[in-house]
């Protein structure tokens, strides 16, 4: 009899609780190697085990281990899974004692003295790029060398049969990435479902590896100080038909800074192109680059041409001096952002900015001001906790900093309390702040009113916020007791309730009557009379563009998309027109003017919802047409 096939089994899990998957990108490089390779693809099987967020402990291990246990269990590790991996990998060496545990990831590259110690079957940590030290791995356990004796295997750590931890030469990165199949083109990541659907949230895509700059607070899978290298034109290209072919509609690329070089260009071109010759896809998100080049603009030129959406992205992290000088970010050009804000505008395209709260040198005053001046130019906000990642400059010179740290209930990852221009008390103030910005403004719940009550009615956008905390925090409405519970678990961390609230102000009418509610009770009584009609009527058309999550409306097709209809809406304004105008600092009339239009949601909007990914939950907002004019596809893509 045959000798069986040596069982290897690949564990991802996303960090959302959402309908769809997300791509288990780096799985699908791991089984491509390894099926690529003719003696392990002989004589080994490789599955993927690809998780939703919030999955029980004891739903992974009925899928791990109710059929025939694997000799090699490999974990891609992150911050807000790495526990219950942990946990998985005692019970899996109950059952198989002489199995491998792997783990590799962002969050457990060279952090091996940490992850033996407290997780003791853990026998194997991958330092840096996965993809050839996994395949050496499984070559290793093919070959029965111990896995007390891997010396030979580079860019690993590993532990002696005394516990002595051994962290062996480091890899160099992988300079040819084509040498890596594509997990896409070789069939090692199943893309449809039963029904022959996409099965993913949004397709994942690398086009580079690497990033120039060596921020403090960011870690980039280690790739950071490095030379940018890419993938070939030809495979990206083929990569991207692929994706078209099904209908995927939204293509997210995983590249530090995409819009730097003239490579970037080329797939644009070549996205572009089989745009127009099968209809998708209809969106690109990527982290652009931190500096915008000539290369920069001429992509977004052609992404508007073309109708391809986008979030393009200002990654300021602060405006303080002091806090961009700890972050080691003093060098860069980012923050001459004021021109390129205005240039978008003028091209008709929206941006947001990235903030970070929390970093040594940033104070309450100082963010709050960052954080008003750009509401001034920008359209969303997406503002996040400073955390210690493993292997960054913060994490590990926390005393040259004052950081006092703590590790948050539900994940791994270190919260910063307080540093020597942050008090306990002050961050305690501002994480009340961030759980609204990051529910109302950054997940785009209000998106139109912003403006309009800057200019009309003088009210910063920190001040709209803070005014919905008070009134959530004083009223005895019940609509507004789920808002207040989320709130007050939102400290530490607090991704949960993050998730609750959001999922609450969309899907539930509850949600929407307590916005109401407080814009009638907090709001409205402080505006001046003369404003106060077209303030209520861009307000109520906030709410009439939000995202529908129900089959409530008729749905057309076009194109190859589905659409929710919301016809004949009559608004007692014409509120599209006076906000293109107030956006661009220019007069508008607010004479009442009864318009009528259609509004126009792509379907689908609650698995981005749920997930919180606010660069997707834009893409589902109701967008205005004429009523009665024809579809007009580059509008509503």
């Amino acid at each position: 009899m045959p000798e069986a096939k040596l069982e290897v089994l690949l564990v991802q899990q996303g960090v959302w609780d959402m309908p769809l998957e997300s791509m288990p990108l780096a799985s699908g490089y791991l089984k491509a190697m390894i099926l690529d390779d003719a003696e392990l693809r002989e004589n080994t099987s490789v599955e993927i085990c690809n998780f939703r967020g919030k999955v029980t402990h004891a739903e992974m291990a009925q899928r791990l281990f109710g059929g025939r246990i694997p000799d090699v269990l490999a974990f891609s590790v992150l911050g807000w899974n790495v526990r219950a991996f942990g946990a998985l990998a005692a019970t899996y060496k109950q059952l198989n004692p002489d199995g491998w545990v792997v783990f590799g990831g962002t969050h457990a590259s060279g952090q091996a003295e940490r992850l033996f110690r407290l997780y003791p079957e853990v026998d194997v940590v991958v330092n840096g790029e996965g993809e050839l030290t996994f395949r050496e791995l499984v070559r290793a356990r093919l070959h029965h060398v111990p896995r007390t004796r891997l010396g030979a295997v580079q860019g690993i750590s590993w532990r002696r049969v005394d516990g002595t931890t051994i962290t062996n030469e480091e890899r160099g990165r992988i300079d040819d990435l084509d040498i890596i199949p594509s997990p896409f083109l070789t069939g090692a990541i199943d893309l449809l479902d039963e029904e022959g659907n996409f099965r993913y949230d949004v397709a994942l895509i690398e086009t580079n590896r690497g990033c120039p700059y060596k921020c403090a607070f960011c870690y980039w899978g280690g790739a950071v100080g490095q030379r940018v290298r890419a993938f070939s034109r030809e495979r990206l290209k083929s990569e991207l038909e692929l994706f078209a072919l099904h209908g995927v509609h939204t293509i997210v690329a995983c590249d530090a800074n995409f819009g730097m070089l003239p490579i970037d260009r080329e797939f644009v071109d070549d996205l572009v192109e089989i745009k127009e010759k099968y209809g998708f896809p209809r969106a690109f998100e990527t982290s652009w680059a931190k500096n915008k080049s000539k290369v920069f603009y001429d992509i977004v030129r052609q992404m508007k041409e073309s109708g391809l959406r986008s979030s393009f992205t200002l990654a300021l992290q602060s405006l303080s001096s002091d806090a961009l000088t700890s972050m080691k970010r003093r060098n860069m050009k980012v923050n001459d952002w004021r021109d390129l804000v205005e240039w978008l505008n003028k091209e008709g395209l929206e941006c947001y900015a990235e903030l970070i709260w929390g970093a040594p040198g940033e104070t309450v005053e100082s963010f709050l001001h960052g954080y008003d001046e750009l509401a001034q130019h920008v359209s969303r906000i997406a503002v996040y906790p400073i955390m210690l990642l493993p292997n960054t400059d913060y994490a590990e010179n926390k005393e040259l900093h004052g950081i006092v740290a703590l590790r948050g209930n539900d994940d791994d990852f270190e919260y910063v309390l307080a540093h020597r221009t942050m008090s306990l008390e002050d961050n305690a103030r501002m994480q009340r702040f961030l759980f609204w910005a990051r529910v109302i403004a950054e997940n785009a719940v209000l998106r139109h009113c912003w403006t309009p009550l800057r200019v009309l009615a003088g009210w910063q956008q920190s001040q709209v916020l803070n005014s919905l905390a008070d009134w959530v925090e004083s009223t005895a409405s019940p609509d507004a007791a789920p808002l207040r519970e989320a709130a007050n678990r939102a400290e530490g961390g607090g991704a949960p309730a993050y998730a609750t609230a959001i999922g609450y102000l969309f899907t539930d009418p509850a949600g929407r009557r307590a916005l109401e509610q407080w814009w009638r009770e907090a709001v409205r009584p402080r505006l001046a009379g003369v404003h106060q009609a077209f303030l209520d009527e861009v307000f109520r058309y906030d709410l009439l563009t939000q995202p529908v999550c129900d089959d409530s409306l008729p749905v057309v097709e076009e194109a190859g998309c589905r659409y929710a209809v919301r016809e004949g809406v009559v608004l007692s304004h014409n509120v599209p027109a006076a906000l293109a105008l107030l956006r661009a600092n220019e007069e508008a009339d607010l004479t009442p003017e009864p318009t009528r239009v259609d509004l126009y949601y792509r379907t689908g909007a609650l698995n981005a919802v749920l997930s919180t990914n606010h660069e997707e939950i834009v893409h589902f907002m109701g967008e205005p047409r004429p009523s009665g004019a024809p579809f007009d596809l580059t509008a509503v893509a």
